[in-house]
């Protein structure tokens, strides 16, 4: 029988070197990548600093050593500047909230990588992400379940991969929690088996991604006026790009009471400011969807959904509209809806799909 090979992608981490592992045990002849995203140049940050680092490739190496597997890094900065730091500065200076984890999931980790492995002669890549996928018998259809580990699911991260990718994608932590991996990893001994998860985006270690567009642009962002809800000027801003929907600190004005960012207008340069109850939308719209189960929704359907990865999926219902759009109606309406993040639809176990939000409805 012919040999299966497998493109691990390592990114220095103890998930991603547990999966390499568990991926070798199966039988799967193995190859260890990691990729190159950025120069700290790029992002204007000091070596050191980020995630991505020669650090992170030497662990991964390491584990492929300890493996004996071949390993190479693969150098997909121009891929990266071009469909995720450039969309991530876009998007927010057109007034959107960027998801830069999906756009590298979509565009890089499970679309570059996964041509590289073909080029290879790989036909799966593995990625140490906490999801499961699974064919439907009856269809044909791949689909994209949550992990057995509910505290560590990945899923929202993952409803942009299409039928193409998920039927070359390999999750081995879908069935493990996270206490499972890291045992696995230290009775192997792994150097990344304490290693700490990476929280922040990696090229925005700091959090400060207004001042990492100044510096990434060359720009500065003008200072605005902060308004109430009837267009009354409460006073001034340091640029609504530096606003997201719902953020109450570092607001840098007193009102008296508790205030929240409500809407912003970039055009304009306003950011609205109201009190929590401002912030709930009964429903939503979204584009770019992508339908696990059928190939496209033509007809309303009962489900659960999330518009932020922490959030608990909320009861809603999903309604079909023109040119690929799709409507979702929350039975309960949610705080801080946000145009340019993705909103994931579940029934029980099971991705039903996942889009782009483009607008909050604050009537139905």
């Amino acid at each position: 029988m012919e040999e299966r090979k497998a493109l691990i992608g390592m990114s220095g981490g103890v998930d991603s070197s547990v999966a390499a592992f568990l991926t070798k045990q199966a039988g799967f002849s193995c190859i260890g990548a990691t990729m190159r995203l950025y120069d700290n140049e790029t992002i204007g940050e000091e070596p050191g600093r980020t995630c991505c680092t020669l650090d992170d490739a030497e662990d991964a190496r390491s584990v492929a050593r300890r493996l004996g597997i071949p390993h190479y890094v693969f150098n997909f900065k121009d891929d990266f500047e071009d469909k995720v730091i450039r969309k991530f500065v876009s998007c927010y200076e057109a007034g959107l909230t960027p998801n830069p984890c999906i756009d590298c999931n979509r565009h890089l980790k499970f679309d570059r990588l996964l041509r590289r492995a073909q080029e290879l002669g790989c036909e799966y890549v593995v990625s140490g992400h906490y999801a499961q996928v699974r064919q439907d018998a009856d269809t044909g259809r791949y689909l994209l379940y949550k992990a057995a580990d509910r505290a560590k699911d990945q899923t929202y991260f993952l409803a942009c991969l299409d039928q193409t990718q998920l039927s070359h994608i390999l999750f081995p932590l879908g069935q493990l929690t996270k206490e499972e991996v890291r045992k696995i990893a230290e009775e192997n001994g792994f150097v990344t088996a304490r290693k700490r998860d990476s929280q922040d985006i990696c090229f925005v270690p700091d959090g400060d991604y207004v001042a990492f567009m100044e510096r990434y642009t060359g720009k500065t962002y003008a200072a605005g006026e902060y308004l109430d809800l009837n267009g009354k000027v409460l006073g001034k801003h340091r640029g609504a790009v530096a606003y997201t929907l719902g953020q109450r600190k570092g607001l840098g004005i007193a009102l008296g009471a508790p205030a929240y960012v409500c809407r912003k207008d970039v055009e304009k340069n306003t950011v609205t400011l109201g009190p929590s109850e401002a912030l709930f939308s009964p429903a939503l719209r979204a584009k770019d969807w992508n339908w696990y189960p059928f190939p496209e929704l033509t007809e309303p359907l009962r489900v659960t959904a999330k518009t932020r990865h922490s959030q608990l999926e909320q009861a809603a219902t999903v309604y079909p509209e023109e040119n690929g759009f799709a409507r979702v109606e929350f039975d309960t309406p949610q705080r801080a809806v946000t145009p340019g993040q993705a909103v994931v639809l579940y029934s029980g176990e099971i991705v039903v799909g996942g889009g782009t939000i483009t607008e909050a409805i604050w009537n139905v």
